[in-house]
């Protein structure tokens, strides 16, 4: 493994990318735009679902969000992979990146669980009673996940 994550570092790609000016900044910002994206939506589908904000209708915030939320992932996932291959054998080394990728991974299968669940968002109607308590728990631990994921993220480039 080390072997290839340091493959991964010495390619021309990686190089260059680490080693630009204006690249690497730029996925960087890349980056941070994808998890804004991510981490901004998801934080207030999961507090709707966990009851907030009653008066308003569940169903288009749960289109625009979790569409707003996959491109956000979409976008972190593909900029951090970029960013992954200037510095992998550091990144694959530190436990707080470890932390986090394990994070981001249980929190998307936890978003992909849930989509696949069956839950009809149309039917809640400023009834925080209405969304299942399987659904409550997993805004819950998706809530938890993020802005876990999030604050290990940050602590990645100082430690």
């Amino acid at each position: 493994m080390a072997s290839w994550l340091a493959a991964l570092e010495a390619t021309g790609f990686a190089q260059a990318l680490r080693d630009s000016v204006w690249s690497y900044p730029l996925v960087n910002a890349g980056h941070v735009l994808g998890v804004a994206l991510l981490v901004g939506a998801i934080v207030p589908l999961d507090l709707r679902l966990l009851g907030a904000w009653r008066t308003l209708p569940l169903a288009p915030l749960w289109v625009a969000l979790t569409r707003t939320a996959a491109v956000g992932l979409a976008l972190a996932v593909g900029c951090g992979g970029l960013l992954f291959a200037t510095r992998a054998t550091e990144y694959a080394a530190s436990g707080l990146f470890l932390g986090k990728m394990a994070l981001v991974l249980l929190a998307t299968l936890n978003a992909l669980a849930l989509r696949r669940a069956g839950f009809d968002p149309a039917g809640v109607h400023g009834e925080a009673d209405k969304v299942p308590p399987r659904i409550r728990l997993a805004a819950a631990f998706s809530l938890a996940a993020w802005l876990t994921a999030l604050g290990l993220g940050r602590l990645v480039g100082y430690f």
